[in-house]
Order: C-alpha cells, then structure tokens, then sequence
C-alpha cells in the first residue's frame, strides 16, 4: 500500500465483507430447523441439506472464481460475488411463497456462489496485503467481524422467523386437518420474505460501494513469497504439496467448525431440548469463536508463531469434543459451543501457511483452499447419515475427532512438506 491511511481504508472494506459473509454464512443454524419445520420435512438428514446446498457451491464455482479474478481484478470479482449474493437471497420469496424446499436450496447454492468469489478474492488480498508472517493476525481481525456477525445473525433471523417456534410446532402437530395445517406452515414460511428482501437490498448497495470504491487493486504474483520460493519454476500447483495437504485440511477444519456452528441445534433436539432453546444455540458458538480470535490478534506472531496456534487448536479441539462426548445435557452444549474458541484460529493459521510461496499461483492456490470450503457440506451429512445407527453424540464424536487430527498433523509436518528445496 502507498501509505497507511490507504492501508488502515482497504482493512476496514474487506472488514465489512467478511461480516456481511459472515452473517449469511451462519444464517444456515437457523434455517436448519425453521425449513425443517416450514417445509415438513421429516428426518435431520434432509434439513441437513442446507449446509450441503450452501458449501458444496464452494466445491463446483471455486476454481472458475480464480479465473473470473484473472478477468475482473480483486475489486470488481468482489463486488461481482455480492451481487450473486443478492440474487441467491431474492430466489428465497418465491421458495417461501411456494413453501418449496427445492427453491430454497437454490437460493442458498447461490449465495454460495457468489461466496465462493468472494472469499477466493477476500482471503489472498488480506493475506499478502501485508507481510505473510502477520497474515494470521490480519485474518484474525478479519475472523472478529465474521464471527460478530455470525453471532448476531441467528438471534436477529431467529427472532423473527422462530418467534414461538415450540408453540407452532405444537400447532401443527395438533392440526385436524390439512388445510389448516398448511394454513400455519405457510404463514410460518412468509416469515422469511421480508429479512431476505432487505438482505439482497443490503448486498446490491454493498456490491455498489465495492465497485466504485479506492479499494487498491494487488498483485499476487511477486513479492517475498515469490522470490523466497522459487515458484517462478513450478509450472502447476500440484507442485506445492504443502497446499494440496492445506485444501484437504481446510476440508476437514470447516466440516468441524460446521459440526459446532450450525449442528449443535440438531444435537441439542436430540436430547430433547425445544426449539426455543436450540435456535440461539449457533450463536455460543460463535461467540466463543470472537474469544479465540481476540486472543489471536494478541498472541500472533509477538508471541507465538502461526503454526503453533493451530497444534494448540488442534488439540484443544480434540479435548472438547471428548468431554461433549462423556457428558450430557447442557453440559455437553457447553463443550460443543467453546469448540468455537479451538476452531477459531484454524482458518487463520491454515490459510497463509497453504498459500506461502505461491507467487503466480495464490489466485488458483487460494480458490482450491476456498473450494474445499466443502467440508461444511460433506461432514454433517455423515453426521446426518450416522445418526441414524448411533446416539448424536457417537456419530459427533466419530465426525469431528478425525478432523482434529488431521488439522494437528499439518500443523505438525503438513505445513512444511515440500519447502524444504524451495527454500
């Protein structure tokens, strides 16, 4: 950046797009139940097609995202993604008016796409905006706004499409006959309408501001991390082990923080908590998630490299999900909820320790990492399919202690395999 008041104005733009992100993202907690309910579906593993409408857009328009930024530059790819956000978000009043299922996970598979542009375009930019080794700070800052968005979205959402929701559920369930039960679900549907015209109203004016902006345009392929890497000769990012093991610990990562953020309202259902409980449950979640990035901000890298963040995490994350595992009630929701403070600082170490040395290929390097943003679909379905045969806490135990793991390795050995000749 030419100087600090432009470097502090880029900062606080991309601020407000990780917490627009970050409060669409998180509203899948909510629609969880209120779809499973609006739309009478009948098993978890339905509602949980949510998540999977949602992430796996990540998988399928990641990589063309990296060549439509070739095209468009930072700026205007991001401005783009919010207007595909907005389109996504205004797909939601005909799903509502027709209760229609299908038409809603169309408009969260495009909200998802216009996210998988998005992040392909945010997360590079705050990453090489400055120097790699406080990348995970910057990102950390980043990660408060998501994550304060993301825990004011389902209390706002939920308040007012799940205004009563037990007393609804009762409701229906008592209805004699069909006309007057589709009468009430319907009603319950509509409720969705007006949050969602404001939100693509909102992403509209965003996408605007975005577009005309002073937002710096930046190149990703030079710098230290190009000449420190000897990427010049690599002619494919296969050729980058340390990010090929990245994507698939991202995978993992956002499968597990999907499991604490917007299943833990399932899992409390399964012990029999109400819906009036379970539906601000996504919001502890995310709350302990702005601990951990505080903390992050604080620590990195003054006192603790990156890398090492994310053995603790790993390891923490590992520790929670047992003690959820050998407890039960709101005990164990406490311990799925502070998973939170554990998965907090694992995008923000893990991204910029996959993306390193990339030079020319941050742009492809970095959609592969969004790409398999596609975790947060995979893992709860195998949740969903689990829970089936197991008590929700085996089959949440079974989903997310693996990931753990992994995550732990790569911040272990993954990071580094393959930049020893580089370097």
């Amino acid at each position: 950046m030419s100087s600090s008041k432009n470097y502090l104005l880029s900062i606080a733009i991309i601020g407000v797009l990780f917490f627009m992100f970050g409060f669409i993202t998180w509203l899948n907690g909510t629609l969880i139940p209120f779809l499973k309910l609006a739309c009478d579906l009948k098993t978890d593993g339905q509602a949980l097609l949510v998540t999977f409408a949602f992430y796996m857009a990540y998988f399928f328009l990641a990589i063309p995202s990296s060549f439509i930024l070739n095209v468009t530059g930072y700026k205007k790819g991001m401005a783009l993604g919010l207007f595909v956000m907005a389109i996504g978000a205004l797909i939601f009043l005909p799903a509502a008016s027709g209760r229609s299922f299908g038409l809603f996970l169309t408009g969260l598979f495009v909200q998802g796409m216009g996210l998988s542009l998005l992040q392909t375009a945010s997360n590079p930019y705050i990453s090489v905006i400055g120097p790699i080794e406080s990348a995970a700070q910057r990102i950390s800052i980043m990660g408060i706004s998501n994550k304060i968005a993301g825990a004011l979205s389902p209390i706002i959402l939920s308040a007012v499409v799940l205004k009563g929701a037990s007393e609804i559920e009762k409701k229906v369930a008592l209805a004699t006959d069909e006309a007057s039960r589709s009468q009430l679900l319907q009603e319950l549907s509509n409720r969705v309408i007006t949050p969602y015209m404001i939100m693509a109203a909102v992403l509209g004016a965003l996408a605007l501001m975005i577009w005309f902006s002073a937002l710096p345009e930046i190149e990703s392929n030079g710098g230290d991390a190009s000449d420190n890497s000897g990427s010049k000769s690599k002619t494919s990012i296969l050729q980058f082990p340390h990010l090929l093991l990245g994507a698939l610990c991202i995978f993992v990562y956002v499968g597990a923080e999907v499991m604490a953020g917007d299943v833990i309202g399932q899992y409390g259902r399964s012990m029999g908590m109400s819906l009036d409980e379970t539906k601000i449950f996504t919001s502890y979640t995310l709350m302990s998630m702005v601990v951990g990035y505080i903390i992050g901000i604080i620590t990195i890298p003054k006192f603790i490299k990156q890398e090492v963040a994310l053995r603790i995490c790993a390891i923490t994350g590992m520790a929670f999900v047992t003690l959820a595992f050998f407890t039960h009630g709101y005990i164990s929701i406490f311990f799925i909820a502070i998973t939170g403070l554990a998965n907090s600082l694992m995008w923000p170490a893990i991204f910029p320790l996959a993306i390193e040395g990339l030079g020319k290929f941050t742009k492809i390097g970095s959609a592969l990492l969004v790409m398999c943003i596609a975790g947060g679909a995979v893992i709860p379905q195998i949740y969903g399919a689990l829970v089936k045969s197991f008590p929700a806490q085996t089959a949440f135990f079974i989903c997310t202690v693996p990931c753990y793991l992994y995550i732990l390795f790569y911040a272990m050995k993954g990071h580094n395999v393959g930049k020893a000749i580089a370097k």
